[in-house]
C-alpha cells in the first residue's frame, strides 16, 4: 500500500518538577534548602531513513508521545533528562502544522530535525533562597512539551518527473532507462504509485527519475489518480512530458500535451514553468503527417523534442543525454523552507494563554498551565503565596482581572482554589 499523506499527533515530554527540601544533617549547621531541579522533557527529533518508501506505518499508530522529564530530588540532585523520541520517516517527507499549514521540517537530508521540543525542568528550592528568605518552601514546576497535530507529506525527491496520459509507455521508458520494475501492461492507470529509477549515464554520472501515475484531465481536482500524486511533481527539476504521437487511443497527441500542462499548471503554479523535454513516444505507429504536426508544433511552443520508440530502444540515448545536459545547468532539487513561530510567540502559547469569566459573582480563572504551579505552593507559607502571586502577575491574569473591574473583597477562582482579592 502506497500512502504519501497523513495526519499524527505529537507531544514532547514537560519537564520534572523541582524538589522542595532542606538539608538535615547531623554536625552541618545551617543547612538549609537543597532541593534540586527537574530534568528536560524528551524532543521529538524526525530522521529520514532511506529504507522506508512510504507513510503506511503512520496508517496504524498516530500518537507520539515523548517521556517527561524526572523530578528533582534532595542534595541538589537534579532530575534525568528524558530520551529524545525519534520518529522515521521517508526521504523527502514534509511536516506541516495541521492547523496553520506551516512548514516545520522538510526531510530532504540526512540531518535529524527536531519538531516538539521538551520542557524545561523545574527549579528546585535551592534556587529560591535570598538573605531575607532563608528557608523558601516552594519550588518551580517543569514546564510542559510542545504538542502538535502533524501533518506529514511525502514529496519525492526526484531530478526528472514523467508526466503524461495513462498508456503513453512512461513505466515503459523508465524500464529501459534504468533497472526499474514498475509494473507494465496494456491498460489505463497500470502504474497505481509513483515509481523511482536511477539513469545512470557515464560513469560516476546519473539522475533519479521518477515515473508518475498517469494524468487526465480534471487531475488537480481529484480526476482519477493524478490529484494524489501531482504533488511528487513539485520537486522535480524537469519534467519529460511522455506524449503518445501516434494517436492509437484516438486522442490528438497536441491537445494531449496541453491538456497535461494545464493540470499542471492548476496544481501548481510554479509548475507550469518547470523546464520540459518533449518525448514522442510510439513514433514507429505513427503516420508521417502525424509527426511532422507534431514537430511543428513543437518548434512553434519552443520545447526540445526527442522521437522514441520505448520498446526497443530507439532515440532513446540522445533522450538521456539531453536529460543530463539539461540538469547541469539547473538548481538543485527544491526543498521547503522552514516556517518558524517566534520564540515569544511559542512561550505565550506555552505558558500565558487563560481564559476569565464570573459566574454568580465569582470570577473563574482557567489556565491549564496554572495546574503544576499550583500544586508546588504551600498555602500556609507566606513567601510561596508572594512566588505564586508573582506568577499571577507577570503572566497577566491580575491585569486582566482588574481590565474586567474587580474589586477588593471579590472572590477569585483558580482551578477550584478560591481566595479574596486584595489590592
Amino acid at each position: 500500500m502506497f500512502v504519501d499523506k497523513v495526519k499524527i499527533r505529537i507531544k514532547a515530554g514537560s519537564g520534572g518538577n523541582g524538589a522542595v527540601a532542606f538539608r538535615r544533617e547531623k554536625y552541618v549547621a545551617a543547612g538549609g534548602p537543597d532541593g534540586g531541579d527537574g530534568g528536560r522533557g524528551g524532543n521529538i527529533v524526525f530522521v529520514a531513513d532511506t529504507n522506508l518508501s512510504t507513510l503506511v506505518d503512520f496508517k496504524y499508530k498516530r500518537r507520539f508521545f515523548a517521556e517527561n522529564g524526572a523530578n528533582g530530588a534532595a542534595k541538589k540532585m537534579s532530575g534525568k533528562n528524558a530520551p529524545d523520541l525519534v520518529i522515521r520517516v521517508p526521504k523527502g517527507t514534509v511536516v506541516r502544522e495541521a492547523q496553520s499549514g506551516r512548514v516545520m521540517a522538510d526531510l530532504s537530508s540526512d540531518e535529524p530535525v527536531v519538531v516538539a521540543r521538551g520542557g524545561k525542568g523545574g527549579w528546585g528550592n535551592s534556587h529560591f533562597a535570598t538573605p531575607t528568605r532563608q528557608c523558601p518552601r516552594f519550588s518551580k514546576p517543569g514546564l510542559p512539551g510542545e504538542e502538535y497535530e502533524v501533518e506529514l507529506e511525502l514529496k519525492l525527491l526526484a531530478d526528472v518527473g514523467l508526466v503524461g496520459f495513462p498508456n503513453v509507455g512512461k513505466s515503459t521508458l523508465l524500464s529501459v532507462v534504468s533497472a526499474a520494475k514498475p509494473e507494465i501492461a496494456n491498460y489505463h492507470f497500470t502504474t497505481l504509485s509513483p515509481v523511482l529509477g536511477v539513469v545512470k549515464v557515464d560513469e560516476g554520472k546519473s539522475f533519479v527519475m521518477a515515473d508518475i501515475p498517469g494524468l487526465i484531465e480534471g487531475a488537480s481536482e481529484g480526476v482519477g489518480l493524478g490529484h494524489a500524486f501531482l504533488r511528487h511533481v513539485e520537486r522535480c527539476r524537469l519534467i519529460v512530458h511522455v506524449v503518445d504521437v501516434s494517436g492509437s487511443e484516438g486522442r490528438d497527441p497536441i491537445e494531449d500535451f496541453r491538456t497535461i500542462n494545464a493540470e499542471l499548471a492548476n496544481f501548481n503554479s510554479e509548475l507550469a514553468s518547470r523546464p520540459q523535454i518533449i518525448a514522442a513516444n510510439k513514433c514507429d505507429l505513427a503516420a508521417p503527417e502525424q509527426l511532422e504536426a507534431f514537430r511543428a508544433f513543437a518548434r512553434e511552443s519552443g520545447y526540445p523534442l526527442y522521437e522514441i520508440c520505448a520498446p526497443i530502444g530507439e532515440g532513446i540515448q540522445p533522450l538521456i543525454y539531453a536529460v543530463s545536459q539539461k540538469l547541469d545547468t539547473l538548481p538543485p532539487i527544491r526543498q521547503f523552507e522552514i516556517e518558524h513561530v517566534p520564540m515569544s510567540e511559542r512561550e505565550r502559547l506555552a505558558k500565558n494563554q487563560f481564559e476569565i469569566h464570573v459566574e454568580d459573582g465569582v470570577y473563574i480563572v482557567e489556565a491549564d498551565w496554572l495546574m503544576p504551579a499550583l500544586g508546588m505552593v504551600d498555602m500556609d507559607d507566606y513567601e510561596s503565596l508572594q512566588y505564586f502571586q508573582r506568577v499571577l502577575r507577570s503572566s497577566g491574569v491580575i491585569d486582566k482581572l482588574e481590565e474586567m473591574g474587580i474589586q477588593e473583597g471579590d472572590t477569585v477562582s483558580i482551578l477550584n482554589f478560591e481566595f479574596e482579592y486584595i489590592r
